[in-house]
């Protein structure tokens, strides 16, 4: 009886995560097939399938000002966290000192806290500090919220090097700068990478924080929540179409990234004496 429990539970189960993944995933199927919907929002299923709202969409200049924002302050942000994150990864891994332990807690306190809260407190301070908001104070809040996701996969990366390599770098009379940079650093090249990919698409899609530190410049998820606020448009839906294929797609290299680094690190465990 209790072998045959399982089987029984098995079709009930897989239903239910069919209604989950549905109820999850089934309206982003709808935004893509309107996005192609020449007939516009309204009347499902499309009948009517059409190019002409990507073509529209590449003719807006406002939207194109927008990403081009948004890919700067991903990628200054991705440059800032794995910065940070490195520094905090390494003194939580190699170092000693007092409240070690809250330390790493607190790197870990962005991950927690809502965005909202997390925008209001470096607005307080940018005010505080007499800084105009601008496309700098949205690098600077994004990098900063996101240090505790690099100093996470960083932290998490030191854990599984070698040390062996290191000591024998030392021992053989290379600096510990000179170790850093030919022995740390290309063992960590995946975990950098990982983290970066990660860093980026979450600075890309990230708007609590934006929204309090934007200045006159719009990035777009506030671009396209401000033309959400006068009434869904199929372009909203095709940008849309396109930032969620562009996720998806670093979220994959960030996952075979990962799942490499986990393979090579397995590899060399099992080819040690």
């Amino acid at each position: 009886m209790t072998s045959s429990s399982p089987t029984r539970r098995a079709p009930l189960l897989a239903t239910y995560a069919a209604f989950v993944f549905a109820f999850i995933y089934l309206p982003i199927v709808v935004l893509i097939l309107y996005s192609f919907n020449r007939d516009g929002v309204g009347g499902f299923p499309p009948r009517h399938l059409t190019l002409n709202w990507y073509a529209q969409l590449f003719a807006d200049a406002p939207i194109w000002d927008s990403v081009l924002n948004s890919l700067i302050v991903a990628a200054s942000s991705v440059v800032l966290s794995l910065g940070l994150g490195l520094l905090a990864a390494l003194a939580l891994d190699r170092a000693t000192f007092p409240g070690k332990a809250l330390f790493r807690r607190l790197v870990l306190l962005p991950l927690i806290l809502p965005g909202i809260i997390t925008g209001l407190s470096l607005l307080m301070f940018a005010v505080f500090a007499g800084v105009h908001l601008s496309l700098l104070t949205v690098f600077l809040g994004h990098g900063t919220a996101l240090i505790s996701v690099a100093t996470t996969e960083l932290f998490a990366g030191l854990q599984k090097v070698d040390r062996a390599q290191e000591e024998a770098s030392l021992d053989l009379g290379a600096t510990p700068w000179q170790t850093f940079w030919r022995i740390t650093l290309p063992n960590l090249k995946l975990s950098l990478i990982a983290a970066g990919l990660l860093i980026f698409t979450l600075s890309m899609d990230e708007i609590a924080v934006t929204f309090f530190l934007i200045g006159r410049d719009n990035t777009l998820p506030l671009q396209i929540w401000g033309r959400l606020r006068r009434g869904i448009t199929p372009e909203i839906n095709a940008v849309s179409t396109l930032i969620f294929a562009v996720s998806v797609a670093l979220i994959v290299i960030w996952y075979r990234v990962r799942a490499r680094g986990l393979g090579t690190q397995a590899q060399e465990l099992l080819e040690r004496p």
